[in-house]
């Protein structure tokens, strides 16, 4: 299977970049480049590609707003692509349904690895900002009234409750496995239930789901 990406960047050597790095792999075309938002949006639903890497900050229409015209009019999966790893700007883009957020120094084969995963339909984000996001969801979690489970949680089974905790918490599977002490086979199981029972894209929004329901205690 060959997997189709838009790159998106207003500077046209950084997008040249990318481009001619995911073009050099045997599983990956890149159908189209673009200059800003609106343009990437249009790329998108003219190429229905599998992936498109975007920019936060393009003129026109930025990342963020594309990402969410993006992900609500298709499935195509969204990698943010960025020199600043703010809070604000994790929060925004996960929040659209970027299934993927890294920094533009990203290492070659780090910018490949990121590709294949969200289609593999999974998510990744830079350790520096995977950090910044939990301390970020806790940050916020803290100034708002604390608050029981949201009633959604219900179709949860305990042992997939338990595992959406270790998700928000920002472990991975080899991590939930050891906690759980189940294997890591389980715990793809797990992961799998709670994101259909619960109708979420990836474990991005996993991570957004068990602050906003409240699973995850305010403040820590």
């Amino acid at each position: 299977m060959t997997i189709r990406v838009v790159v998106a960047d207003d500077q046209e050597l950084v997008r040249s970049g990318f481009a001619m790095i995911l073009q050099a792999q045997p599983d990956i075309e890149v159908v189209a480049e673009a200059g800003d938002g609106a343009e990437a949006v249009e790329a998108v639903r003219r190429h229905a590609p599998d992936v498109v890497l975007l920019d936060i900050r393009m003129p026109r229409v930025d990342g963020i707003e594309a990402a969410r015209t993006v992900c609500a009019e298709s499935d195509c999966k969204v990698v943010m692509l960025t020199t600043f790893d703010q809070d604000d700007y994790v929060y925004e883009a996960l929040h659209a349904g970027a299934s993927g957020f890294l920094l533009k120094d990203v290492r070659r084969d780090d910018l490949v690895h990121a590709v294949r995963v969200v289609v593999a339909g999974d998510s990744l984000l830079a350790p520096s900002v995977a950090r910044r996001l939990v301390a970020d969801f806790t940050r916020r979690a803290a100034a708002v009234p604390a608050t029981g489970p949201s009633e959604e949680l219900g179709a949860l089974t305990a042992r997939e409750r338990e595992t959406l905790v270790l998700l928000g918490r920002g472990l991975s599977n080899a991590e939930i496995a050891a906690e759980l002490v189940v294997s890591e086979h389980t715990v793809k199981t797990h992961v799998s239930n709670v994101l259909s029972k619960l109708g979420l894209r990836d474990r991005i929004q996993a991570v957004i789901c068990a602050y906003e329901t409240g699973l995850i205690a305010r403040g820590g």
